[in-house]
Parts: C-alpha cells; structure tokens; sequence
C-alpha cells in the first residue's frame, strides 16, 4: 500500500494530545445527574422558543420511561446519575475568527489540526468544546450561493421555521432510550442547508471536544440537501482521559432530496472511560444519494450503527465503515438499509480489527420493503484478528418482504498470515512494521474513500492502536 502523504499536526499526533485536558475551573458549581430543572436551564439559557422547551421536557418524560437496551454490550457502568449535561466552558462566543477564541481552547484545536485544515483545505469548520460552539465560520464564496452553515443554537434562532420543519423527524425522541435523552438536552451541533443545484465542492467540517470529567456531549447535527445538490461533512472528535465515565449521545439527521449527493466522514475517537452512543440517521428521496464514511475507535464502549432509509424510487446508499478494539475495548457497530422504493440499490462494507482482548461486532439490518421491486444491496464484511484472546462476531439480520430482488451477503474472519509476515519480514521489515502493512492493506478500501486529511489522521490514529500494547498483542 503506497505511504499517503503526510499532514504536519497529523505527523505529530500522540495519544496523549488526545487524552491530555485543559483545566477545568468553569466547571466549579456545576450540578451532576438529569432533572427537569436542568432541561428548563438548558432551554432557558439558549432563549428557545416554546416549542423548543416543551419538545425537551416530553422527550425526558420519554427518557425516564424506556429502559436501557438489553441487548449489545454492557452499559451496568454508566451512573445518569453522575454525568454532566451542560457545560459552559466559562463565557465563550461563537467566534467567526479563530483569533477570537480563548487562548487555551485555541491551543486544545491546534494541536488537532483544525485551523491547518479549515486553511488548506475546508470550505468551512466548526468546533465545540463541552456544550457550546467556540468558532463556526463558512467561506464566503458559498454563503453567497445561499448556503447556511451554522451551528445549531444559532439555526435555532435565525432559521426557526426551517429547523422546526426537521428537528428529531428523522430520528423521533420515542426511537430508543439515547435519542429521547438527545432530545431533552441536546446542546450545539452544526446545521447545514444546501440550496437546490448547488454543489459544495470543498467539505464542510466540524470537531467535536469534551474537556472535562464525567461530561457529556449531545451535539444535534441537522444537514437539508435540496434537489440536486450536493455536499460533503466531516466530523471529528475527542475527549480528555480520565478515570470517570463519560457519555456521547449525539443524533445526525441528513435528508438527501430528489437527484442531490451528499457525503458524511467521521473519526470518532473518544477516550476509554467514554460511551459513545450515538444515532446517525438519513433519508433519500428519488434518485438521490447517501454516502457514509466512518471510522470507530478509542471509546471504550460503542454502539453505533448509521441508518439510511431509501424513501424515493432509484436512491442509493454507500456504507463504509473501520472498527478497531483494543483491550478493555467494544466496538459494537454497523449499518442499516430500509429499502422503501423501486429500484433502490446499497452496499455496506464495513471491516473490523481486534486486539489485546478487545471485542468487535458488526450488527447490521438490511431491510427490504414490499413493494421495493427491483432493489439490489450488497453487504460485505470483513473482521481481522490480531491474537488469540481478541473477539469478532457478526449478527446480520436480513428482512425482505419482496421477491423480485437482488441480495448479497459475505462475512470473513481472519488472522494474520504467517506467510505474509515472513514475505514482508525477508524484505526487511521488522515484525511489527509488516504487522502495520498488513492492516493498513485490510482497512485501504475505506481510508481511500476519505477526505486526504482525514485519510492521514485515520492511519496514524490505527498506528497509535498498534503501537498502545504492541503491534502483535
């Protein structure tokens, strides 16, 4: 596999950049656990309007009254009672100049690259950091074209109706147990509308920060792309380390109208002592494409699983997906397909790693409607283990309720070549180097369909997995 070109702050990424946590004195008097008070707070603070405030208080009724899954990994080690919902990382603004963020939040995103990248790369970024936005800023030669990229406090407030129209219509509060919760304290996010026939060439970025201890983040991403245009986001995130759990519940919402495009990549890798439980969700009218693009790692507990729904005649999805486990880690991801037209068509491939007794798990649903003559989908995936105390399982579940159709499904589970390791070794290589090229070789399909900063970031963060216990377990 050729070398990909290397980024400067990527080059110098180190785990404890990522671990690492500024101080936290704003923290000082915040109140733990989830109340009504709390949600009341949280609207009235952000000056929501009244639909706003009720949608948060049915949706902790809703939260109070669902159990937790019973299905999936362990979640007996999350404390509600424990997390934080709302942080204000003292008296921030949502700055459209990077100069004008504080100086030690500044420093946080530096060292991960986000200004480089806006610079060089982006047609916009964001960055929140706790539950607020620091900086959000679009190029102007798109806000012209009328395209809106904001954060989502801010949509709320200047684009009322618009997000009134779609908030939570894609993923409802009664979905599961972690959307209700979203939708009673969801804070910041990014909103992105793309008006009809234009195409946003150059991605839109935002990244994601949770600094403190017991923190959790709820971020509500609401992306409108109208017929016939087309767009890209990447997303990045991560947390500071500590000993105390920390939870990630964020809900993405992207609605693909007739004939428009649109490419969603995320890294997410949060810190051990994280759960990240987040919902990613889209629905395609006719002729109209999705593409996901993600790589999972660093929680210590997963559960996602992106979600499209081909709602319109020909609309297809593209799932692509990277999944590493290390020790003490599970990474319990996939994808799910509803095919509800003619002549839709998805493939999924996704591909897992396991290491140092870590656990992975593809889950996926691939659903096919009646009515849905014609669909084609293809499922493959792909699960790699690096010694004998690691763990991959695959639970695919197939529904079809028509027959004219065209399915196909493979799932391979494999350890490294010994073979392999001794052709690369005889060329030179040391052990753990040509342990490197071997994974990289098996995660290539996905990391190539990657922005190139994102691409660099993924293989150096997989580096940073080899590296943690030693490429060989």
């Amino acid at each position: 596999m050729p070398t990909p070109p290397t980024l400067d702050y990527v080059a110098g990424l180190s785990r404890s950049t990522l671990d690492e946590a500024n101080e936290t004195s704003y923290m000082k008097g915040v109140v733990k656990g989830l109340s009504r008070e709390v949600v009341e707070r949280i609207s009235r603070e952000k000056n929501e309007p009244d639909w706003m405030r009720e949608h948060r208080l049915k949706s902790l009724e809703v939260f109070l009254s669902k159990p937790l899954p019973t299905w999936g990994p362990d979640l007996s080690g999350l404390n509600f009672d424990e997390i934080i919902y709302y942080a204000k990382p003292g008296e921030v603004s949502n700055a459209h100049s990077w100069e004008d963020v504080p100086e030690e939040i500044k420093r946080t995103f530096e060292k991960l690259g986000i200004p480089e990248a806006e610079r060089k790369y982006l047609a916009g970024a964001g960055a929140q950091y706790e539950s607020n936005n620091v900086y959000h800023k679009l190029k102007e030669e798109y806000s012209k074209l009328g395209v809106i990229f904001e954060d989502m406090d801010t949509a709320l407030q200047d684009y009322p109706e618009l997000v009134k129209e779609y908030f939570m219509k894609c993923v409802p509060m009664h979905d599961h147990k972690f959307a209700a919760l979203h939708g009673a304290v969801w804070s910041g996010g990014t909103f992105i509308y793309i008006p009809e026939g234009v195409n946003v060439e150059r991605p839109l970025q935002a990244y994601f920060r949770m600094n403190a201890a017991s923190m959790g983040q709820f971020e509500h991403t609401l992306i409108i792309v109208e017929k016939g245009a087309s767009g890209n986001y990447i997303e990045g995130c991560s947390a500071a380390k500590y000993e105390t759990p920390s939870i990630h519940a964020g809900l993405v919402e992207v609605f693909v109208k007739d004939g428009a495009r649109f490419r969603y990549s995320s890294v997410e890798n949060w810190s051990r002592n994280t759960y990240n439980l987040n919902t990613k969700r889209a629905i395609v009218d006719r002729d109209g494409i999705m593409e996901w693009v993600g790589g999972n790692m660093g929680s210590g507990c997963t559960m996602l699983y992106p979600c499209t729904i081909l709602r319109g005649a020909g609309a297809h999805a593209d799932h692509l997906g990277i999944a590493f486990a290390n020790a003490g880690q599970v990474q319990d991801t996939g994808a799910k397909v509803i095919h509800a037209a003619p002549r839709t068509t998805s493939t999924v491939i996704m591909k897992s790693i396991s290491k140092g007794g870590g656990r992975s798990v593809y889950r996926g649903l691939l659903k096919i409607l009646k009515g849905a003559k014609g669909a084609k989908a293809q499922v493959k995936c792909d699960a790699l283990l690096l010694d004998e105390f690691s763990i991959n399982d695959t639970i695919p579940d197939m529904q079809v309720a028509e027959n004219d159709v065209s399915i196909g499904h493979e799932a391979t589970v494999g350890k490294i070549s010994q073979t392999q390791l001794f052709y690369l070794m005889s060329r030179g290589l040391s052990e753990d180097e040509a342990m490197a090229m071997i994974v990289n070789g098996f995660i290539e399909p996905i990391v190539k369909a990657m922005p190139l900063e994102y691409a660099v970031e993924m293989n150096r963060l997989i580096e940073l997995e080899m590296e943690a216990l030693g490429a060989v377990g």
